[in-house]
């Protein structure tokens, strides 16, 4: 990796905060969805909610040593992360399936830009380890998206 400036670097750290934030607020929307939805369409929403969780929480990790990796810290509680996702709360558990979908996408999508942003800073820094592996978060957000599409319909 080519040696970073502090402003450059500063920009590829405060991408993938972000994103990592995203990737946390987004899972626990899915567990909640996970553990709460309701209706004919449970046993499907059910399973897809909970892998689709498993898929973000398993990149966590990746993307908090990424932070590591540039010689920086990550989110460190609760706090840093819902002050830095862009992914809104839910706490009515009664909402209908329908919604839960819709908002599983609407999250995703937001993750996928806050991932185009991590590409970007990462290139623009020259971190061809960073903008690789995010081709693989982005190519897993795609899928989702397009599951939670497809489930609307």
């Amino acid at each position: 990796m080519a040696e970073l400036g502090n402003n450059a670097k500063a920009g590829l750290v405060t991408a993938l905060n972000g994103a990592l934030a995203d990737t946390l607020a987004l899972y626990m929307k899915t567990k909640n969805f996970h553990w709460h939805v309701a209706g004919p369409r449970f046993r499907d929403l059910h399973l897809l909610f909970d892998e689709q969780a498993a898929q973000l929480i398993g990149t966590v990790d990746a993307i908090g040593e990424r932070v590591r990796k540039n010689d920086e810290y990550t989110l460190t509680s609760i706090g840093t992360i819902a002050s830095q996702t862009r992914i809104k709360d839910q706490d009515d558990v009664t909402i209908t399936a329908d919604v839960m979908v819709a908002e599983l996408r609407d999250g995703n999508m937001l993750l996928h830009k806050r991932l185009g942003e991590v590409k970007e800073a990462a290139e623009e820094v020259g971190d061809n380890a960073t903008s690789g592996i995010v081709d693989d978060w982005i190519d897993q957000t795609e899928e989702r998206i397009w599951f939670l599409n497809q489930t609307s319909k």
